[in-house]
């Protein structure tokens, strides 16, 4: 996933963009609401992680402004605040989940997981493709009781195509998940990572739309 943390504090935002990023997925990071507001602006983001204090606003006016907007985008509220009031008022505005610190990130990585997941349109972690067992939850894949190993940028890929199964992920869309504003992209690193899915997964299990871009399978 593509993902936006909106938090002001150095040494916390650097640990959750650090576990996001362990996680297998793209993170911008910013610390107040007026890049918070360029940013989606600028890029279509699968998750945002946002702080309600913020240096020049609060976070719940920000998530009001993208509910009002018509926007979808999953949010996941993580706040010192920790009355129920501010919970509901959180909620009701529009958010996922409420997250109170300090907390766990493993903690953190369960609630993204399943919020991502409730947004995909299947809240079960476990897929099976063909002879594969994907355990989306716990970042494993086996077949015929072996064990695959994915590179985390193979794992942003193979997740954003079962989220969108039998649908074509232009070239584009599948750079969105894999890349900060700040990275280096390659013109063909779409191309080396799906040669490398196809020899791990099975070379017809990720189908080429020429011109378009890629697609799963259905099996």
């Amino acid at each position: 996933m593509r993902v936006l943390l909106v938090e002001d504090d150095p040494l916390l935002g650097q640990a959750v963009r650090d576990q996001i990023t362990r996680d297998g997925h793209s993170t911008d990071y910013v610390t107040t609401l007026g890049d918070a507001r360029r940013y989606v602006q600028a890029a279509n983001y699968d998750l945002i992680l946002l702080d309600l204090l913020l240096p020049d606003g609060k976070g719940i006016d920000f998530l009001r402004e993208l509910r009002v907007s018509g926007s979808s985008v999953p949010v996941v509220i993580l706040t010192a605040l920790d009355q129920v009031a501010n919970r509901i008022a959180g909620l009701n505005a529009g958010a996922d989940d409420y997250l109170v610190k300090p907390f766990d990130l493993s903690e953190l990585t369960a609630r993204v997981n399943a919020v991502a997941r409730r947004y995909s349109g299947n809240p079960n972690p476990f897929v099976t493709l063909g002879n594969l067992q994907i355990d989306l939850a716990a970042h494993s894949i086996r077949r015929e009781g072996r064990s695959i190993s994915l590179t985390a940028s193979e794992w942003a890929l193979l997740e954003a195509l079962i989220q969108r199964q039998g649908m074509i992920l232009s070239k584009a869309q599948l750079e969105e998940r894999l890349y900060s504003f700040n990275a280096e992209i390659g013109s063909n690193t779409i191309e080396v990572h799906m040669s490398r899915l196809r020899k791990k997964l099975g070379g017809d299990l990720i189908e080429t739309a020429r011109g378009l871009g890629y697609k799963l399978r259905q099996c």
